[in-house]
């Protein structure tokens, strides 16, 4: 039975805070442009939901129209945690994730705006490893030089 470990979305009170685009945001709202940004932003991040499993990141997205993504924890080849000086100051910051997932189409998956995003990655990479061993699954690395 799969175990939901942590479900998170993006922060919109942290990114205003914690970027420099939230700064500049705040300060349009003084003309009302920036309350149409803040608005914006709080809808992208009040439709994005993600729930880390023991076995996989689960993607919901969308208001009206729906869309459900999953990518299986053992295919995750890397993580990586960006995050700001003023990230730091407000525990927000983007998780990268590298995956051999065909839903990400050999992209990199950006979660931004993520409270704890530290914390996340650390916890994300201990499951990966769990999940890897389970499935009695090795990470393969080939490098072709031409």
């Amino acid at each position: 039975m799969e175990q939901s470990i942590a479900k998170f979305r993006p922060s919109t009170w942290r990114w205003l805070l914690g970027t420099l685009a939230g700064w500049g945001t705040l300060l349009l709202c003084l003309v009302g442009v920036g309350l149409v940004i803040v608005a914006v932003m709080w809808f992208r991040n009040i439709a994005t939901h993600y729930e880390l499993t023991d076995q996989r990141l689960i993607i919901r997205s969308g208001i009206f129209a729906k869309r459900i993504d999953e990518i299986e924890l053992f295919r995750v080849k890397d993580t990586l945690v960006n995050y700001s000086l003023v990230n730091q100051l407000t525990g927000i910051g983007a998780i990268t994730i590298r995956s051999s997932d065909a839903t990400t189409g050999g992209h990199d998956l950006v979660l931004r705006d993520i409270p704890q995003a530290l914390h996340l990655r650390e916890e994300m990479r201990r499951l990966v490893e769990a999940a890897r061993q389970k499935r009695r699954v090795r990470e393969l690395d080939i490098d072709v030089e031409q």
